[in-house]
This record gives structure tokens, sequence and C-alpha cells, in this order.
């Protein structure tokens, strides 16, 4: 059975630090390329992230570049989103998605497989 589950958001003050994790199950991550999204109140899903499934190539939306790092650690089923400096305008439901061919894409339609989101609030 194919299944993501976030852990890690939370409400943090202005410039505090978060790491989001995601647990995933099922074999079809093990060569696939994993994201982190995130989605405001009222506005769209958008890329945040992308890791390949060895962890050895990444991709930035210009938007967190330098202030975000993904990472993953298959061994334990795991990909993470290091969160530092974080804004105002960082709060929002934070998503992990799996099981896109590349991590050059920052399309939804590209991954098979989301989590539930995990909640992330920065107070200012």
């Amino acid at each position: 059975q194919v299944q993501l589950v976030e852990s890690g958001g939370g409400l943090v003050q202005a410039g505090a630090s978060l790491r989001l994790s995601c647990v995933f199950s099922g074999r079809t991550f093990s060569t696939r390329a994993m994201g982190w999204f995130r989605q405001a109140p009222g506005k769209e899903r958008v890329f945040l992230a992308a890791v390949s499934w060895s962890g050895g190539s990444v991709y930035y939306a210009d938007s967190v570049k330098g202030r975000f790092t993904i990472s993953r650690d298959n061994a334990k089923n795991t990909v993470y989103l290091q969160m530092n400096t974080l804004k105002p305008e960082d709060t929002a439901v934070y998503y992990c998605a799996g099981g896109a061919n590349t991590i050059y894409t920052a399309r939804l339609s590209s991954y098979d497989y989301w989590g539930q989101g995990t909640q992330v609030t920065v107070s200012s």
C-alpha cells in the first residue's frame, strides 16, 4: 500500500526553523523523485522542492532557495524539508508528494501520490 505521512508542522515565530518529515511506504518510491508543496489559504498549491531517488540531486523553487533544504533517507523511508528563517508568508499547509519521474518539474500532475498535509503557521 502506498502511503505518505507528513509531520513536524506547528506554530512558530518569524525567524524560527522547522523540519518537516514525510514517511513513505511502497516500493514505487524507491526509484522516484519526491517533493514538497504548500498551499496557503485561498491560494493554489505550489511547488517548493524536489529530491531525486538517490538524494544526490535537488531542485528548488526560487521563492525558497537558500532558506529551505530538502533531503531524503531511504533507509528510513523519509523525506525531510528543513525550513529556516521562517516568515509569516510561509504560513500554509505543507504537502509531501511522491512518484515523479524527474525532480525538474513544478507541476502537481507530475506526482502520483500525496500526503494529507501538515499545517505550518508563522506568527509575526
